[in-house]
């Protein structure tokens, strides 16, 4: 009897996981990736390392006139917002890392962060040697970056949650005709959010916790249960040792209408490998041997 009731159950689950299947969309094409060519894939979309690893530091206009010489296909920026409302290039919350001052940028005003030097830490050699202290690279704007690449496609990473900066953000998108031109990935769930509700029009990226949801239903066979609402998966090739990157995940996302992009990758035998397995774009810090690699 027990397990007649039990087989009745998985029925009536099945057929339940059917039906939702039936409502279930992929995510609909996005204006975005009409920018590139079939042949520019793999993108190539230049990490905007601070450690060392690259081949210029990181959130600075000399990385991006850099990165934008060798012909990447795709700018990766993060941004924060100072205590006055304007929208500044940093991956930290803070500016102790990357510059000569200390503090939270949203207790900053921009005149503050102005006065700062930004890649002077930023060393190649363990701290041997610093090539660019001294220098004067100040923190961009990313005003300045719209002003100065007004038609490359851009990926901007919301770094801050709180104060949320999304309406300033979606603001100065819009002003600059840039809704079009952009991908908009974060970690944090309540800034993604937010941010499709306030600018719907702009691509994004699924956040920790949607990526997780479709890694899991991936592994249980259940990825078309899931109507995505967002353009692209920007996740590592593994997270906790656990494989995230493989074909199947590949694939599904492929199914959903999901383009798969990958960070941070340096070993060119990974290129290699993630390019075989038919990955969208490769977030790295060296563009210039991934572009090698490609023949580009």
């Amino acid at each position: 009897m027990k397990i007649r009731w039990l087989l009745y159950a998985l029925i009536l689950l099945l057929l339940i996981l059917l039906g939702l299947s039936f409502w279930t969309r992929p995510s609909p094409d996005h204006p975005f990736f009409s920018q590139f060519e079939e042949s520019q894939y793999p993108l190539v979309i230049a990490h905007a390392d601070d450690t060392g690893q690259g081949l210029w530091p990181g959130s600075t206009m000399l990385f991006l006139k850099g990165v934008a010489g060798l012909g990447v296909d795709m700018l990766e920026l993060d941004v924060n917002m100072t205590k006055d409302g304007h929208i500044v290039v940093m991956h930290d919350n803070t500016v102790d890392r990357t510059t000569n001052g200390t503090g939270k940028i949203s207790d900053l005003s921009l005149a503050e962060i102005r006065e700062l030097e930004v890649g002077g830490n930023w060393t190649q050699d363990e701290g041997q040697t610093f090539p660019y202290r001294g220098e004067g690279l100040q923190v961009p704007t990313l005003e300045e970056v719209f002003l100065r690449f007004p038609d490359y496609p851009m990926n901007i990473e919301i770094k801050q949650e709180d104060p949320s900066m999304v309406e300033p953000f979606c603001d100065l998108l819009r002003e600059h005709e840039m809704e079009e031109k952009v991908l908009v990935p974060s970690f944090s769930d309540k800034a993604m959010t937010e941010f499709r509700t306030i600018c719907p029009e702009v691509a994004t990226a699924g956040s920790s916790s949607e990526v997780r949801n479709f890694v899991l239903l991936n592994f249980a066979l259940l990825s078309n249960l899931l109507s995505p609402q967002y353009d692209a998966f920007q996740v590592p090739q593994s997270s906790s040792n656990i494989p995230v990157v493989i074909p199947s995940f590949v694939n599904t996302a492929h199914d959903r209408n999901l383009q798969v992009h990958v960070w941070t990758v340096n070993d060119p035998d990974d290129m290699l490998r993630l390019t075989e397995m038919g990955v969208d774009g490769i977030m790295t810090d060296r563009p210039d041997i991934l572009l090698e690699q490609l023949g580009r």
